[in-house]
């Protein structure tokens, strides 16, 4: 982990009929292995383990469903490091994997009353089905991207960093003012 956290696009905002804005360093750690243990070594940061492609949230920790068997824990960047080693003390002898992937990943976050709009031009997605707290891995474009509905009006997509320049520019096509769909216009 950086010293000095820069992330993907460092104040990168995009003015569209959605507003895209790059939401700076995020601490993220992946948990892989059987959720009971996993439970166990969550409950000190008072979070719950979610149901299928849902999101639980204590303060300013999340805690998303990813498959079966993985979990990502979000948190403020300089949690991270402490955080993933207090898990992997806790989860010491299981059959588990921590990683901290911070430095690995990008988000955005979209703004607007059609946010869903634009992620279904770019996501093979029903963004209709998907509700507030929920999160689901699916692709946009030609990249993986994990999509989570993190409030009204708002939702926030994970990537790779390697992928963050190419995410901005789709999630800014897809928002150009008069690219609405036609409902709205």
């Amino acid at each position: 982990m950086s010293e000095n956290a820069i992330s993907a696009l460092p104040g990168a905002v995009s003015e569209g009929f959605v507003r895209v804005t790059e939401a700076g360093p995020c601490g993220m750690i992946t948990l892989r292995g059987e959720m009971a243990r996993l439970a166990f070594a969550l409950a000190p940061l008072g979070l719950d383990i979610p149901g299928t492609r849902a999101v639980t949230q204590a303060g300013d920790k999340v805690l998303a469903w990813m498959s079966p068997d993985e979990l990502l824990l979000m948190l403020p960047y300089d949690e991270a490091p402490g955080t993933a080693r207090a898990l992997q003390d806790a989860l010491r002898g299981d059959f588990a994997t921590i990683a901290n992937v911070s430095d690995a990943r990008a988000v955005f976050t979209l703004h607007g009353a059609h946010a869903r709009d634009v992620l279904a031009k770019l996501c093979p997605v029903d963004f209709g089905m998907l509700a507030q707290g929920q999160i689901r891995r699916t692709r946009a474009g030609q990249v993986a991207a994990a999509i989570w509905v993190s409030g009204e009006d708002e939702m926030r997509v994970i990537c790779f960093r390697s992928v963050a320049q190419y995410m901005f520019d789709l999630l800014t096509i897809a928002a150009l003012p008069g690219s609405e769909p036609a409902l709205y216009s």
